[in-house]
């Protein structure tokens, strides 16, 4: 995956949050060594809510952490983000560093949704993406490293600790590659996606069969969708797509990486069987087929899984 190295990149649409020092306030954090980081993988591993699985504060609400967030650590936000604008200017930086290529991922993705949008005579709502490292407080609770990458419909942001990249090789097995990592934010704002049509509200539930499972393939068929268009749609900036090159290596990095987080993969890899009933986002052949689909058509309408 190659960026355009004159494309301007737009880091507002990312918050830095990395070096905070954790959640304030001290809210509860998921941990609790290998058998709970996969108990709260299989459950959340690139989900939806944080605040379902029981990450929220139960001595301070949400409101309150947030509050405390906000005042404790604008200053710092301001400083980390303003960092990360002088870093990530241009689709060369992308080409060179980790967080400006998903910084440019994050450009790509929100340009073709906004366009899509825009050419069916609606409105497309921006969500920010949150680099965090160790512990973030979000509207949906305080989490922590361990649940992976989130999407938090109740302040419309994606979440990411960078460092996922590398547990996503090291203990899932996966081959990673860059496409692998922004197939992880594209299927994150499949979720917002499903948040501002609506969609959202039907998933729920475990079972391969469950709204839970249908909700997450739909998030990872919107990000075959914007796979499909990312060498074709043009930036703002330049009005050349800001990525120039997705080569067939690149597409089978990102199937790996959605195989590798199929329920029947974690569940045969840290429990020693599968249990479908379980299930809350998939298994990897689901995975890689609702993907497929959307990389294929290039049509949202394709990936109804709820049909």
């Amino acid at each position: 995956m190659q960026f355009d190295d004159d494309a301007g990149l737009d880091t507002s649409e990312v918050q830095d949050r990395r070096g905070w020092g954790g959640v304030p306030g001290g809210g509860k954090t998921v941990g609790g060594g290998l058998i709970g980081l996969v108990v709260v993988l299989v459950a959340t591993l690139l989900g939806v809510d944080p605040a379902l699985f029981g990450l929220s504060d139960g001595t301070t609400t949400t409101t309150q952490n947030a509050a405390r967030a906000g005042a404790a650590g604008a200053q710092g936000q301001a400083q980390s983000s303003g960092q990360l604008a002088a870093t990530c200017k241009t689709g060369k930086d992308a080409n060179a560093r980790d967080d400006c290529r998903i910084v440019a991922v994050v450009n790509s993705v929100q340009t073709y949704w906004q366009q899509y949008f825009t050419s069916r005579g609606s409105r497309y709502t921006p969500a920010s993406t949150v680099f965090f490292s160790n512990a973030v407080s979000t509207r949906c609770g305080n989490a922590s490293s361990a649940v992976g990458p989130f999407y938090c419909p109740g302040d419309s942001q994606v979440y990411i600790d960078l460092g996922f990249f590398q547990e996503l090789r090291t203990k899932f097995g996966a081959e990673g590659g860059p496409f692998a990592e922004a197939y992880v934010l594209a299927h994150e704002y499949g979720h917002h996606i499903q948040n501002l049509t609506g969609q959202m509200t039907k998933g729920g539930g475990q079972g391969a069969n469950s709204g839970s499972v249908k909700l997450e393939l739909q998030a990872d068929c919107y990000a075959g969708v914007w796979a499909h268009h990312a060498t074709t749609t043009p930036s703002a900036g330049t009005g050349r797509p800001l990525i120039t090159t997705l080569t067939p290596a690149d597409i089978t990095d990102g199937l790996d990486a959605a195989a590798a987080v199929g329920d029947d993969r974690i569940q045969q890899r840290y429990q020693g069987r599968v249990t479908p009933e379980s299930w809350t986002h998939g298994s990897a052949a689901q995975r890689q087929q609702w993907f497929t689909t959307g990389y294929r058509s290039g049509d949202p309408a394709t990936c109804n899984t709820f049909a």
